[in-house]
């Protein structure tokens, strides 16, 4: 699997997972939420002022948002330029 970071420019609160995969021959292990409570405990170790992580899940991915929403994300009633839905998770 992979991830990948960014942050929202010219801020330093406001962090993005832009991507999150697991390959799919290791799905259903658990691993997604392994992994991504890894992921937000790097983020929160490595830049202590980040406030918010946002990401964004295609409409059609259900296993993502459960997977999101289980770990605290909360659906922002709002699309990006894509249709995706933004999701954010505020730590502060």
């Amino acid at each position: 699997g992979f991830f990948y970071l960014s942050y929202t420019p010219n801020s330093t609160n406001n962090y993005w997972i832009g991507g999150f995969q697991i390959d799919k021959e290791y799905q259903g292990m658990g691993l997604g939420t392994q992994s991504l409570k890894r992921i937000l405990e790097f983020i929160q170790e490595m830049n202590r002022q980040c406030e918010v992580i946002s990401l964004t899940i295609e409409k059609s991915n259900n296993h993502a948002r459960k997977l999101y929403e289980k770990l605290g994300f909360v659906n922002q009633d709002k699309e990006n330029q894509d249709g995706e839905i933004i999701y954010k998770l505020k730590l502060k």
